[in-house]
């Protein structure tokens, strides 16, 4: 289950370093067609905000990166589980602020990261 849970932090890694290219090097080329009910000329105007998001984006993936070459197995879970409550929380504020699609993608993989997360740690406690 761990395995699976770690696997689960690479692939959700992988999902913020790619958010994090999206918003900080292709915020006005491919923004106004992933996000199509946002007006055109909004790209250009918020580029500097888009790629403000984009670093807090590579912080979260830089996090669980770093969870992951962590060999400590008590640290490893201690900062893996604060990275998912981030990328969790970044998640639920999408689907408050901009739309649910923004947020789930976030939410879901981490919810699930964090309980197989918590469920192996009390598998190797028994």
């Amino acid at each position: 289950m761990k395995t699976i849970a770690l696997v689960l932090v690479a692939l959700i890694a992988l999902l913020h370093l790619y958010i994090a290219w999206f918003e900080i090097f292709a915020w006005t080329s491919r923004g106004p067609s992933v996000f199509d009910t946002l007006p055109p000329d909004l790209f250009a105007q918020t580029v500097e905000l888009a790629a403000n998001q984009g670093i807090y984006n590579a912080f979260l993936a830089a996090g669980l990166i770093w969870a992951l070459l962590i060999k400590d197995a008590k640290w490893q879970f201690n900062i893996a589980v604060c990275f998912l409550l981030f990328v969790a929380s970044a998640g639920v504020m999408a689907a408050l602020t901009i739309a649910l699609k923004s947020g789930l993608p976030q939410f879901v993989p981490a919810s699930i990261a964090l309980l197989l997360l918590l469920l192996s740690k009390e598998k190797a406690a028994d």
